[in-house]
């Protein structure tokens, strides 16, 4: 889609679904055929990545290392050592709370409305006996990646998506494009501002009312992550649990709905979102204030919202601009 605008530059989207989720760029250009010629780097660079990191695609190289744990280490590019590395750092930061060895979890958990009880607390102990971050074996010097037990797998769809968003707004920086929004699934990316020289914004939904924004944020050359348990949860006794399962205890994340992290690139920024809705409200808060250059909005299953202190919202609720 192309929309024309003053200052002989044109607005350029495009959309469509990759690594089984939506994808859309949109680019500021001169005309339509550099728009098309920024899109299709954009679609090319996420089919790239797509084939070195998916663990659903048997020939990359994360399904190699997950077919051969508890055998052989398994050489790697650069680029996929140096993501793995920076994943288990999260890991620690977030005490496990996120874990890229979670690709190991029994999907015991059902959210398609078939579970009639809750699984006992065997088979949910027994669900993530072979996860454990602490069990991916590096060799910087070889560069190789080691799942130390048979079984083992590594799914870096918590941070992938995020990292994708990072590699296409660099490619697309690199070769010209002055501005732009990448949003693979939710995380977003920016940079350079639109054509009325104002920043990108976005607006961040309560859940609990999803026809209501109730903030605008400016995302100025940075990165958000949404992530949501607002359509994937089930409920028991009155409880409700998400989708996104604690990888150290087998149970689902409680008491969060859901939650936007902030940060300069989207990989942090997805991984850490995913860290916090584990973490829950207090510990996850607490984190992210601990973080320089991190900031989070929280909405909890009762409906209420928090931040951490970089963020007043009054500044950007919505009520202010009516």
């Amino acid at each position: 889609m192309v929309s024309t605008l003053s200052f002989g530059q044109i607005v350029h989207k495009k959309k469509l679904s990759m690594l089984g989720s939506p994808f859309e760029i949109t680019v500021i250009a001169k005309d339509s055929v550099e728009g098309n010629y920024f899109a299709n780097l954009a679609v090319a660079e996420v089919k790239r990545i797509e084939n070195q990191i998916s663990d659903w695609i048997p020939t990359t190289q994360i399904s190699e290392i997950n077919k051969n744990a508890g055998i052989k280490p398994i050489p790697v590019d650069d680029e996929v050592f140096e993501l793995v590395v920076r994943a288990i750092k999260i890991s620690k930061l977030t005490n496990g709370a996120f874990d890229i060895s979670y690709a190991s979890m029994d999907k015991i958990w059902k959210f398609d409305g078939s579970m009639t009880e809750i699984p006992s607390p065997e088979a949910i102990k027994k669900s993530v006996e072979k996860i454990g971050y602490q069990k991916i074996i590096l060799d910087e010097k070889r560069k190789t990646i080691f799942l130390k037990d048979e079984g083992m797998k590594l799914g870096l769809g918590g941070i992938g998506q995020g990292y994708i968003a990072d590699k296409v707004k660099a490619l697309l920086q690199s070769k010209g494009c002055s501005s732009g929004i990448v949003n693979v699934s939710g995380d977003i990316n920016t940079w350079g501002k639109q054509l009325d020289g104002k920043p990108w914004t976005i607006g961040i939904v309560n859940p609990m009312n999803k026809n209501k924004v109730f903030a605008t944020f400016p995302i100025d050359d940075s990165a958000v992550e949404t992530s949501g348990s607002y359509e994937k949860f089930v409920k028991f006794n009155g409880i409700r649990y998400s989708h996104i399962i604690d990888p150290r205890t087998g149970y689902p994340a409680t008491g969060i709905v859901s939650v936007s992290v902030f940060a300069k690139q989207t990989e942090v920024a997805d991984a850490l979102a995913t860290g916090i809705f584990v973490l829950g409200v207090d510990v996850g808060i607490d984190l992210i204030n601990q973080i320089k250059g991190v900031e989070c909005i929280i909405v909890d299953d009762k409906g209420k919202i928090h931040a951490s202190k970089g963020i007043d919202l009054q500044n950007y609720s919505s009520s202010n601009k009516n």
